[in-house]
């Protein structure tokens, strides 16, 4: 009867994933009344943050002040400020990064842009404004939706992972195989149960955006999409990333500093 043990774990971790997952939800439920702000309109900044977070705004606001030619974003990763005024608080935070020397690697500039006051009091706003999850989903709303279904998707592999444990200990000849396992389907049943009723329901869920903001942020892009402008292919760089950016020296320039951000930078994250 020692697998009995692992079926208990199994029903532990099974229901306090379960559980979290649906306080998560109730809470997403009883923001959303506030959080609809129809008149609303969202800047790119917002977007931005809204669509990616802290480091999306640093992206957009080096790549507006580069298509501005106020900033140069080499290919080799490196960018070098050509005009040292700043013309709103992220830009000069972005200026103020890159340091008095005028050159940095793009990564520590993306990264201490990110970590502003400005950008901090942008999410303050959007925060109060309803618009957005507190502390990029660590709290309710869509973005605690989205980190209590991950909980609840490693429950699930956790369960598996004890039932496995369980069906390899010897069992006695009055206990078969298949009866074990049937009673570990039943908790694995829940997880995938309340993942699937998670995603009909509540999907898409977002780290950053409340589900108001998620509207604002379609509703920015549907405006966009009729138009080929400057404000148009920005918008897309808000939304979508830098992934977004159809010029070669542009991408190459965020190519390499993807690569840096993974092999140095980012482990200091």
């Amino acid at each position: 009867m020692f697998w009995v043990l692992f079926l208990l774990s199994a029903w532990a971790v099974a229901g306090l994933a379960c559980l979290r997952l649906c306080l998560a939800a109730v809470r997403a439920a009883a923001v959303e009344p506030r959080a609809v702000v129809r008149e609303h309109t969202l800047t790119l900044y917002e977007a931005a943050f809204l669509s990616g977070g802290p480091r999306r705004v640093a992206d957009l606001t080096l790549v507006s002040m580069a298509r501005q030619r106020r900033l140069l974003l080499a290919h080799t990763g490196w960018a070098t400020v050509v005009d040292p005024c700043g013309r709103d608080d992220m830009e000069r935070s972005v200026i103020g990064a890159i340091g008095p020397g005028g050159q940095s690697r793009i990564a520590p500039v993306r990264a201490a842009a990110a970590a502003a006051d400005a950008v901090r009091g942008l999410s303050d706003r959007l925060v109060g404004a309803g618009l957005a999850v507190p502390d990029g989903g660590s709290g309710g709303g869509s973005g605690g939706v989205a980190a209590g279904a991950r909980r609840v998707r490693v429950a699930a592999v956790t369960v598996c992972a004890l039932g496995l444990v369980a069906l390899a200990l010897p069992l006695p000849a009055t206990e078969p195989r298949l009866l074990v396992a049937l009673w570990f389907a039943l908790p694995l049943a829940l997880t995938l149960g309340c993942l699937a009723i998670t995603r009909m329901e509540i999907h898409p869920y977002a780290r950053w955006a409340s589900p108001a903001g998620q509207r604002l942020v379609g509703a920015l892009v549907q405006r966009a999409d009729g138009t080929a402008d400057e404000r148009t292919f920005l918008t897309s760089v808000a939304v979508r990333g830098v992934h977004a950016i159809g010029e070669p020296d542009l991408r190459a320039a965020f190519a390499h500093r993807e690569k840096y951000a993974g092999d140095h930078w980012e482990r200091r994250a």
